[in-house]
């Protein structure tokens, strides 16, 4: 029996993947965490076979408990399960040591497949999320620019060439939080700390006249 510690803040949800698991004969949800404390006490006085855990969580970030995990108990395979999109965060948490990532719309039938393959030691790779793994090996020694997907790439130039958050949103139709979280995103990829240093990357490139 394949013992699965299930790791996610909402109730609903934690009780939906248990009714998954009991539908199989060789899974059991064996326990229960909703928050990254509660985790860390179970996994570290409880036997697990598989961690299925959400990225969100209030507090402590799944991402950071992973990273905990994997200094704990680095053998134990965890499997992120996220509502956001593959390539925000599925290459990042294979790099530090998820065996596999998973969308919440996914199917009870993968989702079973995946706690499966991972017990066994293997990773649960979705051919889209192997192609992002590519792509990341590919931009392996590119410019820092280079690494930015096509929205951030835009997003970085206006920015560069001198417009603010408020009038990027308005020209993109896109909400002024969500071009502060691509501004964000860009000067982490970039290594760079503020919107000057970005101006004077894109000169230096010549990226903007």
């Amino acid at each position: 029996m394949i013992r699965v510690l299930i790791v996610d803040d909402h109730a609903i949800v934690r009780k939906g993947l248990a009714q998954a698991l009991s539908e199989t004969e060789d899974l059991i949800a064996a326990g229960e965490a909703d928050n990254a404390a509660h985790a860390v006490n179970q996994i570290r006085t409880g036997d697990w076979d598989v961690v299925l855990m959400d990225v969100s969580m209030p507090g402590r970030s799944g991402i950071d408990l992973l990273k905990q995990i994997k200094q704990e108990r680095p053998a134990l395979p965890v499997l992120m399960l996220s509502m956001y999109p593959e390539d925000q965060y599925a290459v990042q948490l294979l790099k530090l040591g998820a065996s596999g990532y998973l969308t919440k719309d996914s199917s009870p039938e993968e989702l079973v497949t995946a706690i499966r393959t991972v017990a066994t030691g293997r990773r649960h790779i979705r051919a889209s999320v192997a192609e992002l793994l590519v792509e990341d090996m590919t931009r392996a020694g590119a410019e820092p620019h280079e690494t930015l997907s096509q929205r951030e790439d835009q997003i970085f130039r206006l920015l560069a060439s001198g417009q603010a958050v408020s009038q990027i949103a308005e020209s993109l139709f896109l909400s002024v939080k969500t071009v502060s979280t691509y501004r964000t995103r860009v000067l982490e990829k970039m290594g760079l700390k503020n919107n000057a240093e970005l101006t004077l990357y894109a000169i230096k490139h010549g990226l903007i006249d």
